[in-house]
């Protein structure tokens, strides 16, 4: 289909050439309609970074008299390749362009684990992001703590990241508490934990753990003490002995 191979290809313009000027483009995950001139602009945020996209088609294509159907699958990203969203298109043609697009869009897979605290689930149609959009979001959001590291920073806090990312706190938040089931804590704390076992070739007694700790970002000790229990099942001090006796 011409619209897919343009997509791939990341072509805008060949993609805008397929639409008829009043196409009528709904994108049921947001509870949206997307008006003709805000079309262009829609369809280039929620274009993936080039090979940065796993798409698989779990139908064949089909066709119903002038509409055709599409069903697909894609990982989203900086969620390990738990979480998909799988997504049905409905392409009706009339005169050789496209008059109306239905987009339909579910998050399917697990997250990694609950939540400690209950988490209010948003509405997706309240998040302002199309399903190829939170994708985006989590691939952004994981980039940006791997280069930045700012959970180093025990200050760190959810509007600090939003400001960094571009992305609001309510969207933020939805990829953490309901694609990752983190709190946006419990997930700083699995970055910091995760940071400090890389360091711990240098470490030779907890007193050096402790240090460590604080520099990754842990403002109480017995918050991580608490969590490098639940990461490792060991204390720190019996983590260091089996490490020394490997």
């Amino acid at each position: 289909m011409r619209y897919h191979q343009a997509w791939r290809r990341h072509d805008i313009e060949a993609l805008m050439a397929l639409f008829d000027p009043q196409v009528e483009y709904n994108d049921f995950f947001q509870g949206r309609r997307i008006a003709p001139s805000e079309l262009r602009e829609y369809l280039q945020t929620s274009m993936p970074a080039a090979g940065d996209e796993s798409q698989v088609y779990t139908d064949r294509l089909r066709v119903d008299g002038d509409t055709a159907f599409l069903q697909y699958q894609v990982t989203l990203r900086g969620t390990q390749g738990l979480v998909s969203f799988r997504t049905t298109e409905a392409y009706t043609v009339r005169d050789g362009r496209i008059i109306r697009v239905n987009e339909h869009a579910a998050l399917i897979g697990q997250p990694q684990k609950a939540a400690s605290e209950p988490q209010p689930r948003m509405a997706d149609s309240r998040l302002g992001l199309s399903a190829r959009q939170l994708s985006q979001l989590g691939g952004d959001i994981q980039q940006y703590f791997q280069q930045t590291r700012p959970f180093l920073n025990p200050d760190l806090d959810m509007p600090q990241v939003a400001a960094a990312t571009g992305y609001t706190r309510n969207q933020i938040s939805y990829f953490l508490n309901q694609v990752l089931g983190l709190s946006f804590y419990q997930y700083l704390n699995q970055l910091r934990l995760r940071h400090l076992l890389g360091q711990l070739d240098g470490a030779t007694s907890v007193t050096r753990i402790d240090e460590l700790a604080r520099a990754a970002g842990f403002r109480s000790l017995s918050t991580f003490y608490r969590c490098f229990r639940e990461e490792t099942g060991l204390s720190p001090k019996a983590y260091l002995e089996q490490k020394a006796t490997s």
